[in-house]
């Protein structure tokens, strides 16, 4: 079995859709068909900073999904890829596409000169994160986001 990682290309939109709505899910949010179309039309424009890359099995079927983006990093006169999205399908983990997805981000860094790769994790996802530190290291950032202002 072969793991074989590629950009996703016009042809591939409602597999892609499949998987990023069951990746959605996951974590418990809806995918409007608005967001997808935002989303499918980043991935698909070279001048866009948003980039993607998917996982094929054997047969051509779609099985993971990475997105991530260029982020400077000002104080280290750097850049890194920050990955958003990653996932693949229950039935496909634990036979190396996530990590196969995770090293085709660094290698596209490392085309770029960019040798950082990072993304953020939910403390409670113990089953992922016991992934994530066989091939990283966690930091000791806490990330914050601004609550709404009320009007």
């Amino acid at each position: 079995m072969g793991i074989t990682i590629r950009e996703p290309g016009e042809g591939d939109f409602f597999s892609w859709l499949a998987l990023y709505e069951d990746y959605a899910a996951f974590y418990g949010r809806t995918l409007t068909d608005q967001g997808a179309l935002l989303v499918w039309s980043w991935l698909t424009d070279a001048a866009h900073t948003e980039r993607g890359l998917v996982a094929v099995d054997d047969e051509g079927a779609l099985v993971g999904l990475v997105h991530f983006h260029d982020v400077p990093r000002p104080l280290d006169g750097r850049h890194a890829l920050q990955i958003d999205d990653l996932f693949v399908l229950e039935e496909q983990r634990e036979q190396g596409h996530g990590r196969a997805l995770i090293e085709a981000v660094a290698a596209v860094g490392a085309t770029s000169g960019i040798d950082i790769v990072e993304w953020i994790a939910k403390p409670a996802d113990t089953e992922v994160r016991g992934f994530y530190d066989e091939i990283a290291d966690a930091s000791e950032v806490v990330v914050y986001r601004l609550r709404p202002q009320e009007s």
